[in-house]
């Protein structure tokens, strides 16, 4: 066996090494902040909970999908994000491109006319356009959306307007007064 080929083999041989060992590395961290697997909240809602390990603060996501959308992950939906028993985040996903914004809000931010129909009530409503892709809904509408049997948002998109519709009915109100400080709102 000449010189070159023992050396070739002792080289390759410590390359497969050291590429196991990265490769055994590659695991990944340990992502505390990741949600527990989503249990129902009562009706079509899902909830997950986590907690931030840095600053022990309790996270809960309540999330609700569109009845009038296909199967898989560019489903319509409604998400709830509240840290610490308040609500801080309510919003709507339509997971497809919104239009462009209607005008700057108080402070400057893109916002969004939206109408709403909680049962038998509609109003209109300005929502914060988030970057195209959701819509940051208003505390007020998000209490109303609790409490309501039927909910419906009708938003522009570059093709024209669309309908989201949602069955909020049946959610636990008690979690969500628990994790969110929430109370249902009658239109």
């Amino acid at each position: 066996m000449s010189v070159q080929n023992r050396w070739s083999k002792l080289i390759f041989a410590s390359a497969l090494i050291c590429s196991s060992f990265v490769l055994w590395a590659q695991e990944g961290p340990d992502v505390p902040d990741r949600p527990s697997g989503g249990m129902s909240a009562g009706g079509k809602w899902t909830e997950s909970r986590s907690e931030d390990r840095m600053t022990a603060a309790k996270r809960v996501r309540f999330d609700l999908v569109a009845d009038n959308t296909g199967e898989g992950d560019d489903q319509a939906r409604i998400i709830l994000f509240c840290t610490d028993g308040k609500l801080k985040l309510a919003d709507f996903r339509p997971n497809i491109r919104l239009s462009r914004p209607d005008w700057p809000g108080f402070w400057g931010q893109p916002q969004m006319r939206v109408r709403v129909r909680a049962d038998d009530a509609h109003s209109d409503h300005s929502w914060n356009w988030i970057h195209g892709h959701f819509l940051s809904m208003d505390k007020g509408t998000a209490r109303e959306l609790i409490g309501a049997r039927l909910f419906r948002v009708e938003f522009r998109t570059p093709e024209g307007p669309r309908i989201a519709e949602f069955s909020p009915a049946g959610l636990d109100l008690n979690r969500v007064r628990e994790a969110c400080d929430l109370k249902p709102k009658k239109p």
